[in-house]
């Protein structure tokens, strides 16, 4: 079903341009680039008064992201070009709670980093839970329509 590839794809393509972002330009402001946090400049241009270990810590945390993000993505990429329909609408499904996560934890923490000015531009926190609503939106829709169709 078209959809269903539709919005595998959407979303291996975005995430795809994630991790090469955080793997090459982690201190960039665009997608999920690290530049958008303040305490994260220091860190990135390696500032002499950051500590080494912050650094080293930073970095490790960056690429630990990225790397998680590949693995995802990497299954999806499988499931998007082997699977039938109906896994591939069961990964949507689970792809819901999986991104919805991010409500619970990260939302929070980002919210107030945006409230208290830690992070450029203003509104950040905003723009990306609208994103990711997005996406979850989109999941789901693909997901209905599939199911209703095998009605």
């Amino acid at each position: 079903m078209v959809i269903l590839n539709t919005a595998l794809v959407l979303f291996i393509i975005l995430e795809s341009f994630n991790i090469l972002l955080l793997y090459t330009r982690p201190e960039s402001r665009i997608g999920n680039g690290m530049g958008a946090f303040k305490a994260f400049t220091p860190v990135a241009l390696d500032d002499p008064s950051a500590p080494g270990d912050m650094k080293r810590m930073v970095r490790y945390l960056v690429n630990w992201v990225a790397g998680t993000k590949l693995i995802f993505i990497t299954l999806l990429i499988v499931i998007a070009i082997f699977g039938d329909d109906r896994l591939k609408a069961l990964s949507l499904v689970v792809l819901i709670p999986s991104v919805a996560i991010f409500y619970w934890r990260l939302y929070p923490l980002i919210r107030d980093m945006d409230s208290r000015g830690e992070i450029e531009p203003k509104g950040y926190s905003r723009t990306l839970a609208v994103m990711i609503a997005g996406f979850i939106a989109v999941f789901a829709s693909a997901a209905v329509v599939y199911f209703l169709n095998q009605v």
